[in-house]
């Protein structure tokens, strides 16, 4: 379930970089997605 949120929101992150989308919109998503990604490895070590 988490690699799926995951996987759309690079979708959407890649997607905001090709479109050229406002940088602040890239960071925030790009923020977003760092912390799923933290909380993918953290359910997985425990």
């Amino acid at each position: 379930m988490l690699n799926d949120e995951i996987c759309k929101l690079r979708d959407k992150l890649n997607e905001s970089i090709s479109t050229g989308k406002d940088y602040s919109i890239i960071y925030s998503i790009s923020v977003e997605l760092d912390e799923l990604i933290a909380k993918f490895y953290r359910d997985k070590v425990n």
